[in-house]
C-alpha cells in the first residue's frame, strides 16, 4: 500500500473515531507498527491530527463528544500541564482529612506528590487504589463494576458504596468544561459516580489541562460554580465569573 493511501485511510478512520491506536492501525493496515508510527509523525509534523502516546486524536472536536479515549492515549496528552495541576492539588491535602479521587490520568499523577500521611483515600480508580496503598496510605476502593477503557469502578453499586461516606476534599476529572453545561463526561454510568462522590465533598476541586475547556460531552455530572477549577493558564474570562479557578502555570 502507498504512503498516500495509508495516510488517506488514516484520516478517513480519525474523521469517524476522533482517535486512532497504534494497534489497530497496524491490523487494519496489515503494516508495521515502524510504518504505523512514522506516518503518524509525518501527519502530525503536517498539521492533520495531534500524535498522542499509543495513537493519535483528532484536530477537530465536535460540539458533542461521546466517546472516551484510551486510558494509555490520555495519559500522553498535555503531560507537562497535568504534572503541574497534579503537584498543586496533592499539596491542598491535610494529614486530617478525609479525600475522594476520581478515577482519571491527572488524579493519578497527583498521588506521587502527597505527603499527607495522615489522611485517608477514598477512590474509585483501580491504579489510584495501588499507588496509594504502596505508599503505606490509608485507602478504601468502591465496589461495582470495572470500566477497562478509563480503569474505573462505576455503576449503580459504586453509588451505593459512596453513600456511606462524606469528603472533607475531593478531586475531579472531566472530559469538558462548558459554562452553561457545566462539567460532563462521556459515560451514564461514570458520571453518575462522579455526580454522587462530587456530593458527598464538602470541597471539590476538577483538576483539568486546557483542552477541556468549552469541549462538552454527552453526561453532565455537575454545575461550575459547585467546584473549584485548578488548570495551568486560562485566557477566557467567562470561567471566572462562574466558579473560583486556580492558575498553576509555573
Amino acid at each position: 500500500m502507498l504512503t498516500q493511501e495509508r495516510h488517506a485511510l488514516i484520516l478517513d478512520k480519525l474523521e469517524r473515531e476522533s482517535v486512532v491506536y497504534v494497534n489497530d492501525l497496524v491490523k487494519v493496515l496489515e503494516t508495521s507498527e515502524f510504518t504505523i508510527r512514522r506516518d503518524l509523525n509525518q501527519l502530525d509534523k503536517a498539521g492533520l491530527l495531534k500524535k498522542v502516546h499509543g495513537g493519535a486524536t483528532s484536530l477537530n472536536s465536535s460540539l458533542i463528544n461521546t466517546k472516551d479515549f484510551e486510558f494509555e492515549v490520555r495519559q500522553g496528552i498535555n503531560k507537562e500541564e497535568k504534572l503541574r495541576i497534579a503537584k498543586y492539588a496533592a499539596s491542598l491535602i491535610g494529614h486530617d482529612d478525609f479525600v475522594y479521587i476520581d478515577s482519571g490520568t491527572t488524579t493519578e499523577l497527583m498521588i506521587d506528590y502527597i505527603e499527607a500521611k495522615g489522611a485517608t483515600f477514598v477512590t474509585n480508580g483501580v491504579s489510584h487504589a495501588k499507588k496509594l496503598i504502596h505508599k503505606n496510605l490509608t485507602t478504601y476502593i468502591l465496589g461495582g463494576e470495572l470500566k477497562l477503557k478509563t480503569e474505573a469502578i462505576v455503576g449503580v453499586e459504586a453509588i451505593n458504596s459512596l453513600q456511606k461516606y462524606n469528603f472533607t476534599k475531593g478531586f475531579f476529572g472531566t472530559n469538558g468544561i462548558d459554562v452553561e453545561r457545566g462539567f460532563t463526561t462521556p459515560d451514564l454510568r461514570e458520571g453518575m459516580v462522579k455526580e454522587e462522590a462530587l456530593r458527598r465533598s464538602k470541597t471539590s476541586y476538577i483538576l483539568a489541562d486546557m483542552s477541556k475547556f468549552g469541549e462538552v460531552s454527552s453526561i453532565n455530572f455537575g454545575k461550575l460554580e459547585k467546584s473549584k477549577i485548578i488548570t495551568t493558564k486560562i485566557e477566557n474570562n467567562k470561567y471566572r465569573k462562574v466558579t473560583e479557578i486556580v492558575e498553576v502555570d509555573k
